[in-house]
């Protein structure tokens, strides 16, 4: 048969994917087992660190799984961790063919269809890897560049201040921006802040749905500086958990990696955002421009080391959105 044949089996073991969490160790990722004919016999995707990924999860639904073609959104892990290697679990099964998006660049996990092809399995990679990228972006940024990724989000006004001359910020943006951002607060693994808003806000940190409840996957508070937390600050009782970290941001994202975060949600202040843009740690923005204008010198960030337009730092913007009044800015940093 020919793979673009497997395009809509694609699809579909994306649209299983995106049901597993964003957040965690591991990336989304689905998979389906498709007989001769093209026909779906069986469906699996992968629902956190330590269950069954996607392709035993199909191949727990089959009988048997002889003679069938695995197509699965990412390529077969290579290695033993909380569970056993998947391109290992295939050939086991006596599929024929494993047809998927994108190659695992995992240190320990890549080298699945190397390992298939020696067993005599057909191995293709690369149907619809456009399409499925978004899947596992933060997870293949993060494994690449050892660190977790990074997206910083401010709230300001349409000229850039983040607060009044006096201070005041509650409330610049709109409600439903800031529900929105909970939304996004709970698909990463960690909220950031410094210790300096830490302790002038004495902020919860939590990822509430719009009724005020708790999301299932829920993030863990990090303060980022030297000066300790204050015993009565209300990080302490936060449902995660907190961590403080200090020294080097290059040397608390590398820890951060190392005991599993992936993802982090840098919410500042400003002069810890200023730090992470100037060090290009930033992978992503989220900002949420309020119609409102403030003047003064409370701006998001601040001397970012840029003297002339020719060094601006360049995103692409990647969606608008207007919430509420507010103007919903993603962006993109080029890696």
């Amino acid at each position: 048969m020919p793979i673009s044949t497997y395009d809509d089996a694609m699809r579909r073991a994306r649209e299983l994917a995106e049901r597993g969490p964003r957040t965690g160790e591991n990336p989304q990722v689905g998979c389906v087992l498709v007989d001769d004919a093209g026909v779906i016999v069986a469906e699996g995707w992968h629902r956190g660190a330590g269950t069954l990924h996607a392709e035993v999860d199909a191949l727990s639904k089959v009988e048997s799984a002889r003679g069938l073609t695995a197509v699965v959104t990412l390529e077969p892990c290579n290695h033993t961790g909380r569970t056993g290697p998947c391109a290992q679990a295939l050939i086991d099964a006596g599929v024929t063919r494993v047809v998927y998006s994108l190659d695992d660049p995992g240190q320990k996990s890549r080298g699945g269809a190397e390992t298939l092809r020696a067993a005599g399995v057909e191995s293709v990679s690369g149907v619809l890897s456009g399409e499925g990228y978004h899947l596992v972006e933060r997870w293949l940024t993060a494994n690449r560049l050892g660190r977790p990724w990074v997206t910083a989000k401010w709230g300001s006004s349409l000229d850039g201040r983040t607060a009044a001359t006096d201070g005041t910020s509650q409330w610049i943006t709109s409600a439903e921006s800031r529900t929105y951002i909970h939304l996004l607060r709970s698909q990463h693994d960690t909220i950031a802040i410094g210790t300096g808003t830490a302790i002038a806000d004495n902020p919860s940190l939590t990822a509430r749905t719009a009724d005020g409840n708790l999301f299932p996957n829920h993030p863990l508070a990090v303060v980022i500086g030297d000066t300790p937390l204050p015993a009565g600050s209300g990080l302490w009782s936060h449902p995660r958990g907190v961590l403080q970290e200090s020294g080097p941001l290059v040397e608390i994202l590398e820890r951060l990696y190392n005991i599993g975060i992936r993802s982090l949600f840098l919410e500042g202040g400003p002069r810890l955002m200023n730090s992470f843009i100037r060090e290009g740690l930033v992978d992503e923005y989220v900002v949420c421009l309020a119609p409102i204008l403030l003047g003064g010198d409370k701006t998001a960030t601040g001397d970012l080391g840029i003297g002339t337009l020719v060094d601006a730092r360049r995103l692409t913007v990647t969606s608008t959105e207007v919430m509420g009044g507010t103007i919903v800015v993603t962006a993109r940093e080029a890696h």
